[in-house]
């Protein structure tokens, strides 16, 4: 508990010293993570160290695995709540508690397997893509030279044995 007031006090003192917009009067976006975050923490209805969240011009991304409907849903109402969010991407996923444990390390399992099989891809493993699962969701990030790879890479992903399903979020490269 003492080690929670301590972080969330360094966080707060961060914030107070940081300026929330940038020259242009636009909410920055590590603002908003933080200020949801935060958000997150003093609400009881979400277990906040559960929830990732992301933010990128304005868009808060919510990712992670919570233990209901109700939290997965309080989330999203709290991130909705922040000023200055233009919208939110709920990509939690419901993982009830007695589950938790053999799900996280078959996701483990998966996130390595997907990482292999890109990189021995010769067009994807120099594109830097990131990965991501949740609950068999494998969720690739990252920016690609074209929408090719972006394609090649979903489509590998699909083919390693136990993806549910892949949420797509490479852009291209400008």
């Amino acid at each position: 508990m003492r080690r929670g007031l301590l972080v969330l006090t360094a966080i707060a003192t961060a914030l107070a010293l940081a300026p929330a917009t940038s020259s242009a009067g636009e909410m920055k976006d590590s603002w908003l993570t933080t200020k949801a975050k935060m958000a997150m923490v003093k609400d009881d209805r979400v277990k906040a160290r559960r929830v990732k969240v992301e933010t990128q011009d304005g868009i808060v991304t919510l990712r992670g695995k919570v233990a209901t409907v109700d939290e997965k849903s309080a989330a999203e109402e709290i991130a909705r709540g922040i000023d200055g969010t233009t919208s939110v991407s709920n990509a939690l996923q419901v993982v009830p508690d007695d589950m938790r444990p053999a799900v996280d390390v078959k996701d483990a399992e998966l996130e390595t397997t997907v990482k292999a099989r890109i990189d021995k891809d010769d067009r994807l493993k120099e594109a830097g893509i990131h990965v991501r699962v949740d609950n068999s969701v494998v969720t690739l990030i990252g920016k690609v030279a074209d929408p090719k790879l972006k394609a090649r890479a979903a489509d590998v992903t699909r083919g390693v044995p136990g993806v549910k399903a892949v949420r797509n979020e490479l852009a291209q490269k400008s």
